[in-house]
């Protein structure tokens, strides 16, 4: 006995972090029975105590809000009105079948695509659910509200004191505090770079693997979702692929020696570790002033400028190159530069030359863009933490962030979308309810509730789940069932004992679907039902039959649906959210690069919208993804793809997506007045038609790959083979700033420190074309062959 609990309190700490789910069953095994004694026993109104009861379980059972107590508070007071007015409105819609029917596919739409704007909703779209299902499945009238109102309204105000007094859960979040410790590492790996021989440093190396290693198996191995919905959460899960992809930022970097004349590439790095340090701070303890992030994140912005205009003075002169005429028309000789051209070999040193010049500054410029954009992630969800409980529950933006009104609206509009799995869920969910609701009162069964439960409860995102677990629904609800007529054999009409066992089996049922199974679950939550009806009106075992007919109904309505919309499920939807994001960003880099190779003065307005414009799609598809991954994780079953490949995929979206943010502030500085001084120094030229066309030239290569790539991720065409580096393409570039790359006075100019830029991302780019086509060709992901070389 003593071993079978030392492995049972094992199995609960390993699925339970945090003890979550048992605080949750501890807190309804004490509330529940006794709301529901209080208006069974004493007051004697059976249709209040059913409410009470039921009212507990959506109140404590099914919902539990983060954060500190006081916004816990706040969100659980909130949920209390909202399923009050449910619950009234639940009984009018009640009294024709049509009518409630109509109601829960409208409400049910409703309330789970509200998740998309609201965390509050999100967490509580269940017990709201509920809080509608059970009175528009029991007929009632006008003059049954007060009683049932009464009920529910007796189980919310008991929960908020029980949610504050009894073993409140810590405001911890594991995912969080291995982002922190990543943060950090990643900081003390970047001062130390340029002792790359001394034994600290390799230490210090291995550390900040290690640490971003374990922030990526926290984010994919816990068993339950990693992170709540909420804004800052959401910000968390977008810092694990940020910093992962910081990590292959840095490891392609090379030490820059105290000696270097690129000294500004060093301090850009160290501008870039100050705010990652200062960020892990503010991440741990997101109530606290944020100044020491904003001043870092000003000083690595300064940094930016600083590099471009040291990295125009590292540029080497080329050679056959003539004093320029201002205007930007080159006084090389024809003869002079086919000769160049014709050798080859000048121009390839050349090539080398320049490229090699300018890698430091590169690297530390593509470095400290995605650590400012780390470091923005990082104070908006500090930003997020310190909203309002109604800024919250109305998914409204924090204050200072851009778009506060718009904000709801952003998020609806990237989910109303065919291939948003988050618009699927809400459909789906909809349909399956009111099609249960419909079912149950045509068919006149004696507890129409338990058919809606029973479809809400088996409901998943695909068919195949859904068959499984309607099967585990109904083996679960008989072995219920005959552990509760095993039970009630001896007892016979007697409650005295079932009132003893009532809170025992609120808490296996509590416990069950997350430490065992979710038949297990079933059987449970059966057995509470049977012991509960029991007490109102003993019936004895034939109170299990009734159950197990309407689950069975419910179970069958649930796999209808889940045949007839997207049967495919979350892995399906998964490959079209990652084809989606990969067109949108590649879209988006190619209107950057074009926003690019105009002049501030000769952007059209178009220009700027259409980059714009599509940095609003990419963000968009890039949410649609985050939701599909999400999904896939909660989803149960054997995963077809190891979740470290769905991983990789998803970081190159974000590689992506950064290069373009990237390219976007670069080219957008032409015209920023803190720029001033350096446009002033180093003269920004409008790049002449040949430079603009090899640029253009080498994006459309490199969105095109991308393009088919997306492609063969839905299965419209063969896996793309990835692009060799173009030493051709790196020659013509070269060649074509000679026109850009000095004035008549000498000095370099900023637009060919930026072109020479653009084209190391997208070299970057190429470079990581082969980690995303090896995991699609190994596990079969995309459903065609690779193309052929």
């Amino acid at each position: 006995m003593p071993a079978l609990l030392q492995r049972l309190r094992q199995r609960l700490t390993a699925r339970d972090h945090g003890l979550l789910v048992l605080r949750r069953a501890g807190r309804t095994a004490i509330v529940m029975p006794g709301t529901f004694a209080l208006c069974d026993q004493v007051i004697g109104n059976p249709e209040m105590a059913l409410f009470a009861a039921f009212g507990s379980f959506a109140m404590l059972m099914l919902v539990g809000f983060g954060g500190p107590m006081r916004q816990r508070m706040q969100a659980q007071a909130s949920l209390a009105v909202v399923s009050s007015l449910f619950v009234c409105l639940g009984t009018l819609a009640s009294r024709a079948a049509w009518l409630a029917c109509l109601a829960m596919a409208v409400l049910g739409f409703g309330v789970l695509l509200a998740g998309a704007v609201s965390s509050v909703l999100a967490g509580a779209s269940t017990s709201l659910l509920l809080s509608f299902i059970l009175p528009v499945s029991l007929p009632g009238s006008a003059s049954d509200v007060p009683d049932r109102l009464a009920g529910w309204g007796l189980a919310a105000v008991v929960g908020l004191f029980a949610i504050r007094l009894l073993w409140p859960e810590p405001a911890a979040d594991p995912l969080r505090g291995k982002a922190v410790g990543a943060c950090r590492a990643l900081a003390a790996r970047l001062r130390s770079e340029d002792e790359a021989s001394s034994p600290d440093h390799q230490q210090i190396v291995r550390n900040a693997h290690r640490a971003l290693d374990e922030l990526q198996r926290q984010f994919l191995t816990t068993p339950y979702r990693p992170t709540g919905l909420s804004a800052s959460d959401r910000a968390v899960v977008r810092l694990v692929d940020e910093l992962n992809w910081a990590r292959r930022v840095i490891v392609h970097s090379l030490p820059i020696p105290d000696d270097s004349p690129n000294l500004a590439a060093r301090r850009a790095r160290i501008a870039a570790a100050n705010v990652l340090g200062h960020g892990a701070d503010l991440l741990a303890a997101p109530r606290t002033s944020p100044d020491a992030l904003h001043t870092a994140s000003a000083e690595l912005r300064a940094a930016l400028f600083a590099l471009e205009l040291d990295a125009a003075d590292v540029l080497p002169p080329l050679s056959g190159r003539g004093p320029g005429n201002g205007t930007g028309a080159s006084t090389v000789s024809t003869d002079e530069t086919d000769q160049t051209d014709e050798t080859n070999e000048p121009a390839d040193r050349q090539v080398t030359e320049v490229i090699d010049a300018l890698e430091p500054s590169f690297r530390a410029h593509e470095l400290a863009f995605v650590v400012g954009a780390i470091g923005d992630n990082i104070d908006a969800a500090a930003r997020a933490e310190r909203r309002t409980w109604l800024q919250r529950l109305l998914g409204r933006q924090a204050t200072g962030l851009p778009g506060t009104l718009s904000a709801a609206q952003e998020r609806v509009s990237a989910h109303v979308d065919p291939h948003s799995v988050w618009l699927h869920n809400s459909v789906r969910g909809a349909v399956g309810l009111a099609l249960a609701v419909l079912v149950a009162n045509l068919t006149d069964v004696q507890h129409a509730f338990w058919v809606v439960v029973g479809a809400l409860s088996v409901l998943r995102s695909n068919a195949l789940s859904t068959g499984q677990n309607a099967l585990r629904a109904v083996l679960g609800t008989l072995a219920g069932f005959a552990i509760g007529a095993l039970l009630l054999l001896p007892i016979g009409s007697d409650t005295t004992p079932l009132w003893f066992l009532l809170p025992v089996t609120i808490l296996v049922a509590g416990v069950a679907p997350a430490v065992i199974s979710f038949a297990a679950g079933q059987a449970a939550f059966t057995l509470e039902l049977v012991i509960l009806f029991n007490i109102l009106q003993p019936t004895g075992w034939r109170v299990g039959l009734v159950r197990i007919e309407d689950v069975a109904i419910g179970c069958g309505v649930s796999l209808v649906v889940g045949l007839l919309f997207w049967p495919r499920g979350a892995g399906a939807a998964l490959n079209t959210a990652l084809s989606q994001a990969y067109t949108a960003s590649s879209r988006y880099l190619a209107a950057a690069v074009e926003f690019g190779m105009r002049r501030p003065g000769s952007r059209p307005a178009s220009t700027a919208v259409e980059a714009k414009r599509q940095a609003v799609r990419a963000a968009s598809a890039a949410r649609r993804m985050d939701d599909a991954f999400r999904q896939y994780l909660t989803e149960r079953g054997a995963k077809t793809t190891p979740l470290a490949e769905f991983a990789m995929l998803i970081g190159g979206v974000i590689g992506l997506r950064l290069a373009a943010d990237t390219v976007l502030d670069l080219w957008e500085r032409d015209g920023d007045q803190a720029f001033g001084e350096v446009s002033a120094a180093r003269p920004t030229q409008l790049p002449h038609a040949q430079l603009r066309h090899t640029l253009l030239r080498r994006t459309w290569q490199v969105t095109d790959w991308y393009d088919d790539f997306a492609r063969s991720l839905d299965g419209e065409r063969p896996v793309p083979r990835s692009l060799d580096q173009d030493a051709d393409a790196d020659r013509a570039l070269v060649r074509a700033l000679r026109e850009d790359l000095r004035d008549k006075h000498g000095i370099a100019s900023a637009t060919a420190v930026r072109v020479i830029w653009t084209g190391d991302h997208l070299s970057a780019l190429r470079r990581n074309q082969p980690t995303l086509v090896q995991p699609v060709l190994a596990t079969g992901l995309a459903h065609g062959e690779r193309a052929p070389d």
